[in-house]
């Protein structure tokens, strides 16, 4: 990923590969961003909306923004593909700063603490649906809120911190 200006428009500039028969990101919407990815090899799979799509090589999956999606390779043969998001919002930040998240805590059991702060910082336009936004919206005030008290969120050096995920750098 790097940000890039196309159209006079910052951008980020998407490449990437996903193994076969591996799950990509789980179910998750861009408020304000638009994401386009074309299949350089293999098949993408997805959801949109509740509404299933493939693309194969040379085509185009487009995910508006403020739609609700997932994508994944369910064949047997490596998926690559190329793309962009529009505008370039905070996209990279929020991604930066989950896998932050993730890298720092125990194997599948990743810091509350910290997924609810970053959920919480990005929640005007990046939402995930790992656990309902409703349940979000009630859980995550109240984690961060605890979180602060106990000085989880003290200088710049805890996962997912501001300071720590700054974005992709630009070409």
């Amino acid at each position: 990923m790097r940000r890039v200006t196309r159209d006079g428009q910052d951008c980020l500039a998407l490449r990437g590969e996903l193994p076969p028969r591996q799950q990509g990101p789980p179910l998750h919407l861009h408020y304000r961003e638009a994401e386009e990815v074309r299949v350089l090899a293999g098949t993408l799979s997805a959801t949109a909306e509740g509404r299933q799509i493939r693309a194969g090589v040379g085509e185009t999956a487009v995910f508006e923004a403020g739609t609700t999606h997932r994508w994944w390779n369910d064949a047997d043969t490596p998926l690559v593909l190329e793309g962009v998001v529009r505008p370039a919002v905070d996209l990279d930040r929020y991604l930066h700063a989950m896998f932050d998240v993730l890298n720092h805590g125990a194997p599948e059991r990743p810091s509350l603490f910290y997924v609810a702060h970053v959920a919480r910082r990005h929640r005007h336009t990046q939402a995930g649906f790992f656990i309902p936004l409703a349940v979000q919206s009630i859980l995550f005030p109240v984690v961060v809120f605890l979180g602060t008290v106990l000085g989880r969120y003290r200088g710049d050096n805890w996962p997912g911190s501001p300071a720590r995920c700054v974005g992709v750098p630009a070409e």
